[in-house]
C-alpha cells in the first residue's frame, strides 16, 4: 500500500504493479514501466494504489471521457508507459497530462 506524501504516492509505476483510478471503475496494470518517474492519470486525476485508502470519488473530467476497454493496452512513447486494462471504466487515461494512445494489434503472418 502506498503512503501518500505531499499529494503523490511513495509507490514506483513498476511492471506488475496494479492502479486504480480515483474517479471510476477503470483498473490496470503495468506492462511497460516509464523511463523515469511519471504520474498516471485517469479521468483526469492521479491515479492510486488498489490498497490506498478513501474510495471513488469526484468526477471524470470532461476532456478525459473517452473511456477504458477490458483487455486492451494502452501506451504513451514518450514515457515508454504501456497499461493493460483490467478493469474498464468512462475516464481515459494519461500520463503527465497527455491521454494513452489504444496500442493498436500486431498483425499476424501469412500462413500461407
Amino acid at each position: 500500500m502506498g503512503i501518500q506524501k505531499g499529494g503523490k504516492f511513495d509507490v514506483d509505476i513498476a511492471i506488475g504493479s496494479r492502479w486504480r483510478s480515483a474517479v471510476d471503475t477503470t483498473e490496470v496494470v503495468v506492462v511497460r514501466a516509464p523511463k523515469e518517474g511519471t504520474t498516471i492519470q485517469c479521468g483526469g486525476l492521479e491515479m492510486v494504489p488498489p490498497g490506498a485508502e478513501g474510495g471513488t470519488s469526484g468526477s471524470v473530467h470532461p476532456d478525459y471521457k473517452d473511456g477504458t476497454q477490458l483487455g486492451k493496452r494502452y501506451v504513451d512513447e514518450e514515457a515508454g508507459l504501456e497499461l493493460l486494462c483490467t478493469k474498464p471504466g468512462e475516464g481515459s487515461l494519461g500520463v503527465d497530462g497527455r491521454t494513452l494512445q489504444l496500442k493498436e494489434a500486431k498483425p499476424l503472418p501469412a500462413s500461407d
